[in-house]
């Protein structure tokens, strides 16, 4: 199966390309960027493909059958569009898009091709995920009536001044950015429950001035003086589903000198503490007795594991047809959330679906 990857950056070279290529039955066929020494230092450094700067090259080539798309967000829905109508099948990074009407256009253009749209969402190809999936499906944990999400850390605003931070690129901060895998997790081990009512605040305090912001870390760096910076470092919470209350905070940067990435599932029966990208502990009773149970995965929780099988099951999914997880159509869901969670804190009022 031939393959165009679009956008030849961090996540293209990190994880797409090297799954593709570990893949026996995909072949990469077109390497794209609008900086051409990134497709053409890919198509050195893994000795196949073509370099090319407009993905539409990629389309209109009939040899190809699906493509990658890991380019900044602004990108995505455009690019998704037209490579549903030239009848390519798209993987999409995440987040869909910048917003819910352009989710919405992804999708339609999905229904009217037929082809395969999944998006991004890795984590629901994450072995461990899906043990704490079964773990709730099975009952182990009793009625879920709450879950707090947690995606903290101290002064670490990536890229500050560059696309990571300006909101007509991105489409928005913390929420967006690291938010997206976190909410992602719990609607997926919930069963994707209905949201009714979301009510949440944003904030912008920590990034402007640039040139006065003191950093712990800057990954997608250095800072930019002269660069936009009009996305939120902080969101919090509270929304409501016909599932459990779904709780959060979130910061890129925040004045306590702790990393707090975890997502709490709290049950009647009992609860699991998911330590993000590691291990979780079991919370529960037995024999009257408290109980803690440490769930240790072999291949941890790591990342190429999970894009692995997400890459696989993308180009597996293409010839059989079936319907994965991260479908548009089950992922069009948490845009509408993230959408509300915007909204509100934009609006600063309780938003209503």
């Amino acid at each position: 199966m031939k393959i165009g990857v679009i956008g030849c950056g961090n996540i293209a070279n990190s994880y797409h390309i090297p799954c593709y290529l570990e893949n026996q039955k995909a072949q990469i066929k077109y390497f794209c960027d609008i900086i051409p020494e990134r497709a053409e230092k890919a198509v050195k450094k893994y000795g196949c493909g073509i370099a090319v700067t407009d993905y539409k090259d990629v389309l209109a080539d009939d040899e190809v059958e699906a493509i990658s798309i890991c380019t900044p967000n602004r990108m995505h829905s455009i690019i998704a569009v037209d490579a549903l109508n030239a009848g390519k099948n798209v993987l999409c990074e995440k987040p869909a898009a910048r917003v819910y009407s352009e989710a919405l256009k992804m999708q339609s253009a999905q229904h009217d091709s037929g082809k395969v749209l999944n998006i991004g969402v890795v984590n629901r190809f994450n072995t461990g995920i899906n043990k704490i999936k079964k773990i709730i499906d099975d009952g182990e944990l009793g009625e879920i009536y709450q879950v707090y999400v947690s995606f903290r850390a101290h002064r670490s605003i990536p890229g500050l001044g560059g696309d990571f931070t300006n909101k007509d690129v991105a489409g928005g901060g913390v929420l967006i950015d690291w938010g997206v895998h976190y909410f992602d997790i719990v609607m997926y081990c919930c069963n994707d429950p209905k949201v009714k009512t979301v009510s949440s605040e944003q904030f912008k305090k920590l990034g402007n001035p640039i040139e006065d912001y003191v950093y712990e870390t800057m990954w997608a760096g250095p800072p930019k003086a002269d660069g936009i910076c009009d996305v939120e470092e902080g969101i919090t919470g509270l929304i409501r589903t016909d599932g459990p209350v779904i709780t959060f905070n979130g910061a890129w940067a925040q004045n306590i000198g702790e990393d707090e990435t975890y997502i709490d599932f709290i049950g009647t029966k009992g609860g699991i503490r998911l330590h993000y990208a590691k291990d979780f502990v079991m919370y529960s009773t037995k024999n009257g007795m408290l109980t803690e149970t440490t769930f240790k995965m072999n291949e941890g929780m790591e990342f190429m594991p999970m894009f692995k099988n997400e890459i696989n099951s993308f180009i597996d999914c293409i010839e059989s047809g079936e319907k994965l997880p991260s479908h548009i159509d089950t992922n069009i869901v948490t845009a509408q959330m993230l959408d509300a969670i915007y909204r509100s804190a934009e609006e600063h009022r309780e938003i209503v679906l």
